[in-house]
């Protein structure tokens, strides 16, 4: 006879929750280390995955330090999560055993708010992250995806392309959707139009393959003259503009339709608006610790919009997806093993990585490691 936990039917076999292994920081330092922990029961609107592959994104790197003075140690990261469905609940219908699915930042929301309503649950006041969060239903912390299994309501599961490779599809659940949303909502994705990306790094290389996907012209804007040949020969860009070079700014001066901004390191932005065509916009997705100095002649003159973005709803996440699967889009990554995450941590401070790493979860992550 099935039981109730949680106001949740769980059957017989399930009642006890489940050992899952994974790597947890557990103070500032960083260091991830073996741990192991318990997954929620599967529910009946619950889908669990066994992970076959997770990215690392910046954002784990500030949330094991606890750079952002919010971390609930011990910290298991992971939000660019890929795996097979080994269990669904009796309610869930879009899944079954053995799909490929993926999990990104989101595992929950209040599902009530203006944001939940109308498919923006990124914009939730209440989001249960896929970690360092708390689930409102127990009052437990979520862990993420490194890690062997998650436990997951089947409508913040994304179903995954069965052209892509999985491993170079992860980095898309944070990254992809990341830069997709913001070319959506504000009119980037136009045949023709002129899109900068400044900053070629985890964001910037994915927008690059979106705004090409879109058939735009694109221009990688960055500091790093060495990046040119890369960023037009293997990405596909159209040009490429050095930042700090006086004359090439200038020339491109009025030139483009939008920018998406994706450098997270402290950098002066009026510049980069001067590049923008009259009512051209450009909307920051990295995340900057020093706050911006903008004068209003930047904006006024030109009648330029300056906007933020922040992922992505489940409906968007899905939409990318799939658009990536029909433009076989992926990551460019470097696949590690388990053991090599701290090693990949102190590249990821230096940059030292083209252009993300991810975790062969699966093949690696063992108990002994």
């Amino acid at each position: 006879m099935a039981t109730v936990t949680n106001g949740k039917k769980v059957a017989p076999e399930a009642e006890h929750p489940r050992k899952a292994f994974g790597l947890a920081a557990h103070d500032s330092s960083g260091v991830l280390s073996p741990f192991a922990f318990s997954r929620r029961n599967n529910t009946d609107d619950d889908v669990t995955i066994k992970i076959l592959y997770c990215g690392i994104c910046h954002t784990d790197l500030h949330n094991i330090k606890n750079e952002w003075k919010n971390t609930i140690y011990p910290i298991v990261p992971g939000h660019e999560i890929v795996g097979e469905v080994s269990e669904v609940g009796s309610k869930v219908e879009r899944f079954k055993v053995g799909d490929k699915v993926g999990v990104g930042c989101l595992a929950g929301s209040c599902r009530s708010c203006a944001g939940c309503t109308t498919g923006f649950e990124n914009f939730c006041p209440l989001p249960i992250l896929t970690y360092n969060s708390k689930d409102p239903d127990d009052g437990t912390v979520t862990y993420g995806g490194y890690s062997d299994m998650i436990v997951v309501n089947q409508d913040f599961v994304i179903s995954m392309p069965e052209n892509l490779p999985l491993d170079k599809a992860a980095p898309l659940l944070c990254a992809g959707i990341t830069v997709y949303t913001p070319m959506k909502y504000h009119g980037l994705n136009a045949p023709g139009k002129h899109l900068g990306v400044v900053g070629l790094g985890g964001l910037g290389h994915v927008a690059v393959k979106f705004g090409k996907a879109f058939g735009m012209k694109v221009t990688v804007i960055s500091s790093s003259p060495s990046k040119e040949k890369e960023a037009i020969e293997r990405l596909g860009a159209d040009a490429f503009l050095v930042s700090s070079n006086p004359e090439q700014m200038k020339a491109a001066i009025f030139s483009m339709d939008g920018i998406i901004d994706t450098v997270s390191a402290s950098h002066s932005v009026p510049p980069l608006l001067a590049l923008l065509k009259p009512n051209g916009k450009m909307i920051m997705v990295g995340l900057p610790e020093k706050p911006m100095e903008i004068p209003a002649f930047s904006l006024v003159l030109g009648a330029k919009m300056l906007a933020g973005s922040c992922i992505g709803g489940l409906k968007d996440t899905q939409e990318m997806i799939d658009f990536a699967g029909k433009h076989n889009l992926t990551a460019d990554i470097e696949l590690i093993s388990a053991d090599y995450v701290n090693k990949a941590i102190e590249r990821l401070i230096k940059a030292d990585v083209r252009y993300r790493f991810v975790i062969d979860i699966a093949n690696t992550l063992k108990s002994n490691i």
